[in-house]
């Protein structure tokens, strides 16, 4: 249990803003999860979070208690790409979910984790998200960075949070490209058709999604781009790309179910991050090889370009 008593020249600033200075290991989020669990108390009584502390108060962070993660670990290969004592970088295959839900609660990529880290991992993500810090889609395959310790997961959340990371995707579209760059930026909320979908919407969240194209294939009429996203929403590179004329091939639920490529979900891998690591600062550039189905893919595409004699 931790008391801190409030000075003259710390008062008439917010309870949560407050502690983000003092607890540089509980993030701002988690203070004000924390106050409204009664976890911190002002003089022994609740507050909201936007409560402005006065010279005097005495504030109380009770122990957190870690939960018991209820989930099996798996011995389920898969393709470590970067390992340390506080984050493991991994090639997630396509067709794998990346945590527990109801339903699908083993095969996941934390039941896989959970085998190789054991007990290391943090446990801010919660019962069935452990270490988990950014997610991918089930049929998107590639890199992903898991958190340790709680340090490391919040350090790496703060990044994400301010645009830090950075995101590299490689995919191959249904159509010709014609621009050579753009930038799309177009709202992303829940379909108000199908709530299993995302759709654009005014309502939605930003979205911003930059693509560049890497090579047009006209007689399959694709066209392969390297896309950075500055917005993590929900299908966001799935929603956009559909959005504006060019689906993903292999996308079953944003390509109106074509696939003329005959593949279980969409060709779109996770292919490189750029980060800080959370304990040195270091700039960390990691890649995840392109899977072999993509990669399949890419060699019909390019026999277009072959010269046949």
């Amino acid at each position: 249990m931790k008391n801190f008593t409030i000075k003259k020249e710390e008062a008439n600033q917010r309870i949560d803003h407050y502690l983000a200075t003092k607890e540089k290991e509980l993030s701002r989020v988690t203070i004000q999860r924390r106050i409204e669990e009664e976890k911190i108390l002002v003089n022994g009584k609740k507050k909201k979070a936007s409560y402005k502390i006065q010279e005097g108060d005495k504030i109380t962070i009770k122990p957190e208690k870690p939960k018991e993660i209820d989930i099996k670990a798996q011995n389920i290969p898969i393709e470590i790409i970067y390992e340390d004592k506080d984050i493991i970088v991994v090639n997630k295959p396509k067709g794998m979910v990346v945590h527990p839900a109801n339903g699908n609660l083993d095969g996941t990529l934390v039941n896989a984790i959970m085998a190789i880290c054991k007990d290391s991992l943090s446990g801010i993500g919660g019962e069935i998200r452990p270490g988990i810090v950014h997610r991918i889609d089930k049929d998107t395959s590639g890199i992903l960075i898991v958190a340790k310790n709680d340090k490391a997961h919040i350090h790496l959340s703060e990044q994400i949070k301010n645009h830090e990371v950075k995101k590299n995707y490689i995919a191959i579209v249904r159509g010709i490209v014609k621009e050579n760059q753009a930038t799309i930026c177009m709202p992303i909320g829940r379909s108000t058709k199908d709530r299993k979908k995302m759709a654009v919407t005014k309502k939605g969240k930003e979205a911003i999604t930059h693509f560049e194209v890497i090579k047009r294939y006209p007689k399959h009429n694709c066209t392969l781009l390297s896309i950075k996203i500055e917005t993590g929403r929900t299908h966001q590179i799935r929603v956009h790309l559909a959005q504006i004329g060019y689906p993903i091939i292999g996308d079953g639920i944003y390509s109106n179910g074509r696939n003329e490529w005959e593949i279980k979900g969409q060709a779109l891998h996770a292919k490189s991050l750029q980060f800080k690591h959370p304990a040195t600062e270091k700039q960390m550039y990691l890649e995840a090889k392109l899977p072999k189905y993509f990669q399949t893919i890419l060699d019909k595409l390019e026999e277009e370009f072959i010269w046949k004699k």
